[in-house]
């Protein structure tokens, strides 16, 4: 290769230079418009740069109108109004002559009051031990008396905890609604008490949600900060297709996962706690890597922006894939052939020198072995989001079958095997995650 003459030299530092000037250029624009965004009043749902050319609102006219839908006639009535012809025209004051009747429905809430319950508790003592007894009524919400005598019954409890825990209502706003809506006065602070009676007689019931989403065929896992006390807690949330349990610990660490999570099939992040479930088939949210992509291409040098681009294009003629499957349109031969294409695009990828340093921090592990089998189902009926499940195994070009681990075949190429320098993209297995299935138990609880 012929050595580089000193004007050569010049020129391609002098060019280098250049690109370094309009790098830090952009950078500095970018900083200071940040800047001058977090002194703005947040306006989270607001457009940065509005389209030039926006669409029309509302739907189209004809077929791309969209499903239409109305609200369907009751099956049965609570009440009949009937509705006399005015006595004169309302336009020209003439008579009016009626010609037939036509009905209207219309869904109401009744108007809301209070109900108030004495109960009579008698009470006596036992002949033989001769203990205190009294009676205990079903729609009794506790057996206290005395000062404590007047409480809330379970149906404006159960309002309270909807609004609290299920709606996001803070106490003081909970109570508003209470007192706009009902006319029922209460305190934040008896608000408090009574959610937490309740969260004492659903102990047993999450404790059995808690064992039951270990044993689930299918986990998404995923935590949050969550302030206790205003100190910083963590919010962990599992959910499976049937249920979701919500676990808040002082911590983010495994032994605060373990206490939630199992070993069986684990959708996650790359978050580097769950890769301590080494018994766990793993597989990555594809939502993050394809942001990853998305967050590379703009900010890629000359040429770098291929790998994120191709990468991306990868992950979506995946699940484009995926869809197929699910809705039945490709046969099982047809998805095998598919997803092996699909891995001989990675491995193209993967042979090809990115020319950007900024992947290998920003994309962890990518291993070309873990895109073909995304399309499997999982075992057992597991989460129908994901692109399906293989485990940890590193599989050879040669191998017959898709499923077969190529510890028993010959050595894979380069471009499979354990490149120290290679671009890293799936840190295990990929998938989507979109919670569109209504699971049928949801628990918060607090673990002091």
């Amino acid at each position: 290769m012929a050595q580089e003459t000193d004007s050569e030299t010049i020129a391609r530092l002098e060019r280098e230079i250049e690109e370094l000037k309009a790098e830090n250029e952009r950078l500095r624009r970018a900083l200071e418009e940040a800047l001058r965004a977090a002194q703005r009043q947040a306006a989270p749902f607001s457009r940065r740069h509005p389209k030039a050319h926006p669409q029309k609102p509302g739907r189209k006219a004809g077929q791309d109108y969209g499903l239409c839908s109305r609200r369907e006639i009751p099956d049965s009535v609570d009440e009949v109004v009937e509705v006399p012809l005015p006595a004169r025209c309302p336009h020209c004051g003439g008579g009016v002559e009626e010609t037939g009747v036509v009905s209207q429905y219309q869904t109401e809430i009744p108007q809301p009051r209070v109900e108030r319950i004495e109960f009579r508790i008698h009470r006596g003592r036992c002949r033989r031990c001769r203990q205190a007894v009294q009676g205990r009524h079903r729609r009794q919400s506790s057996q206290a008396v005395g000062s404590a005598a007047s409480q809330l019954g379970p149906r404006a409890i159960a309002l309270a905890t909807q609004l609290n825990k299920g709606l996001g209502l803070p106490y003081g706003k909970t109570a508003a609604v209470l007192e706009q809506g009902w006319g029922l006065e209460v305190s934040r602070g008896g608000l408090c008490q009574a959610i937490e009676r309740v969260a004492r007689k659903a102990e047993p019931t999450y404790e059995a949600l808690r064992e039951r989403i270990r044993t689930e065929p299918s986990v998404t896992a995923d935590e949050t900060g969550w302030k206790v006390g205003g100190q910083l807690w963590w919010m962990w949330v599992c959910s499976s297709p049937r249920m979701t349990v919500y676990a808040i610990q002082p911590g983010r660490g495994f032994e605060q996962a373990a206490t939630v999570l199992g070993e069986g099939f684990l959708v996650r992040d790359g978050w580097s706690v769950y890769r301590q479930f080494g018994k766990a088939v793993h597989q990555t949210c594809l939502a993050h890597l394809l942001r990853r992509c998305r967050e590379m291409i703009p900010v890629a040098r000359t040429g770098g922006a291929r790998f994120p681009r191709a990468i991306q294009t990868l992950l979506q003629s995946g699940l484009r894939l995926r869809d197929r499957r699910d809705q039945e349109q490709i046969s099982p031969h047809g998805l095998a052939v598919a997803r092996g294409q699909l891995e001989t695009r990675l491995d193209r990828v993967l042979e090809r020198r990115t020319g950007c340093r900024i992947h290998l921090p920003v994309l962890p592990g990518i291993r070309s072995d873990q895109l073909a089998g995304r399309t499997s189902h999982p075992p057992d009926g597991g989460h129908p989001q994901g692109l399906g499940r293989k485990p940890n195994c590193v599989r050879s070009p040669c191998a017959k079958h898709l499923t077969q681990p190529s510890r028993n075949l010959p050595p894979a190429p380069a471009a499979r095997s354990a490149r120290a320098g290679a671009p890293a993209l799936f840190a295990s297995t990929t998938g989507v995650q979109s919670d569109d299935s209504a699971p049928t138990g949801t628990l918060n609880k607090y673990k002091m």
